[in-house]
C-alpha cells in the first residue's frame, strides 16, 4: 500500500464511443491535484473498432480473444512511454447490468501490470457492486478534487458527454468527497452514442463533426416528448446506464430524413441533461462540460439554451476535456493504493463508502 506524498499516475480511459485510449499523468497523492503531466491517445482503427463492436454486450466466458487482444495492445502502446509510478487501468466497457449480471470491463491489469513493468490498479467497479452500488460514475471524486484545484467557492456540476452522458454536483466547501452533502453524481442518459450509431450506420461516418448535420435539421417534437417520459428520468439518483439502455432512440427517429434525424438525437441528449439537473440539491453555478460531447457546437447551444446557469466546457477553468477521466483513474488508482474511498452513497448508491480497485505489481516487483 502506498503511503501519504504526491505521486506521479498515469490513467488510461477508452469510452463507450469506441474512439480509441486517452492516457494521462497526473501528480496527486489521491486527495489534491498537485500538477498535471503529459497526455496521450491512440485511436482505434476502423478493424479494431469493428472487433470491439461486435463485443458490446458480452460478458466474461463468451468469446471475447480478438476484442481483449485489441485493448491489451492498445493500453501498452498508450501507455508504455509515459513517466508514472503507478498505472490506472480502465479497460473497456462491454456490459452493464448493475442490478442484474453486474458489469464487464474488458482486459487483464495483472497482464499489463508485466507488459508496463509497473503496478496498475484495475477493475475498479467490481466492489461498489457487489456491495449494493451502481458502479457508476466513477470520476465524482476526483471532479471534486479538480473543483478545489480550481478554487470554487459554490456549488458547481461537471458534466461529461461521453457515449453515456454523466453529471456530478459539487459543494466545494465540503471537507472530503465521501462527506455526505459533498457530492451527488448519475448518468443523465444517452448523450454521443445513439448520434454516433445513426451517423455510422448511416452515412458510414464516426460522429456529427461540429454537429453540421443536425444544424440542417428539424427536431421532431413527438420523438422528443416520448422519449422524456421514460421512466429512468423520475428515478432518484444516484443510477447508471448502459451504453444501449436507450436503444428505441434509434427506432423512434428510424423514418426521419438524415438531418433531422441527428437533430432529433442531439436533442434528446441535451433534454436529458435537463432532466438531470432538477435532481441537483441546489442550483448550481454553472456547468462544466468534458467529453467529445463538448465539441459539438449544436448541442452546447441546446444545453444552455434549457438550463439556467452557465455552460462552459472545461478548458474556460484550466482542465482538459478530452483527459478528464483518463485524469480521473490515475487519480483513483493513487486513492485505491492508499486505501481511500473511491465512492460513497451519494455517487454510485453504494450502502457505504468503498475502496474499489485491484492492485496488481509486475512478478520481478512482487
Amino acid at each position: 500500500m502506498l503511503g501519504p506524498g504526491i505521486r506521479r499516475a498515469a490513467g488510461a480511459m477508452s469510452g463507450t464511443s469506441l474512439d480509441g485510449v486517452d492516457v494521462a499523468v497526473i501528480e496527486t497523492d489521491g486527495e489534491r491535484i498537485a500538477g498535471f503531466g503529459e497526455t496521450g491517445y491512440r485511436a482505434y482503427t476502423e478493424a479494431e473498432r469493428s472487433v470491439l463492436r461486435a463485443a458490446l454486450g458480452r460478458w466474461p466466458g463468451e468469446e471475447l480473444t480478438e476484442a481483449e487482444r485489441v485493448v491489451m495492445d492498445a493500453h501498452e502502446e498508450a501507455l508504455l512511454p509515459l513517466d508514472a509510478e503507478i498505472v490506472g487501468f480502465h479497460g473497456q466497457t462491454l456490459a452493464h447490468e448493475p442490478e442484474g449480471r453486474g458489469t464487464h470491463q474488458l482486459g487483464d491489469g495483472a497482464m499489463l501490470a508485466e507488459r508496463l513493468g509497473r503496478p496498475v490498479v484495475w477493475d475498479f467497479r467490481s466492489a461498489d457492486i457487489r456491495l449494493g452500488g451502481q458502479g457508476a460514475p466513477l470520476a465524482p471524486f476526483y471532479h471534486f478534487a479538480c473543483a478545489k484545484w480550481m478554487g470554487a467557492t459554490e456549488p458547481l456540476g461537471f458534466l461529461n458527454l461521453g457515449g453515456v452522458g454523466n453529471l456530478t454536483w459539487i459543494d466545494p466547501r465540503r471537507d472530503a468527497p465521501q462527506v455526505p452533502g459533498a457530492l451527488l453524481a448519475f448518468d443523465t442518459g444517452p448523450a454521443n452514442a445513439p448520434i454516433d450509431d445513426v451517423m455510422q450506420a448511416r452515412l458510414g461516418q464516426a460522429c456529427d463533426r461540429d454537429g453540421r448535420l443536425a444544424r440542417r435539421g428539424t427536431v421532431a417534437e413527438g420523438a422528443l416528448e416520448t422519449f422524456l417520459e421514460d421512466p429512468y428520468f423520475f428515478r432518484m439518483p444516484p443510477k447508471s446506464l448502459d451504453r444501449n439502455a436507450f436503444h428505441d432512440m434509434i427506432e423512434r427517429v428510424r423514418e426521419l430524413p438524415d438531418a433531422d434525424a441527428v437533430a432529433t438525437l442531439t436533442a434528446m441528449s441535451a433534454a436529458a441533461v435537463m432532466r438531470g439537473m432538477e435532481h441537483c440539491p441546489a442550483p448550481p453555478a454553472r456547468l462544466l462540460v468534458a467529453g467529445g460531447g463538448r465539441h459539438n457546437p449544436v448541442l452546447m447551444e441546446m444545453l444552455a439554451a434549457a438550463l439556467d446557469c452557465p455552460v462552459d466546457p472545461v478548458e474556460t477553468v484550466g482542465h482538459d476535456g478530452d483527459m478528464l477521466e483518463a485524469q480521473a483513474f490515475a487519480f483513483l488508482a493513487v486513492r485505491v493504493a492508499r486505501g481511500l474511498p473511491t465512492s460513497c452513497p451519494s455517487t454510485t448508491g453504494v450502502r457505504a463508502s468503498v475502496c474499489g480497485g485491484t492492485l496488481s505489481r509486475p512478478e520481478a516487483a512482487a
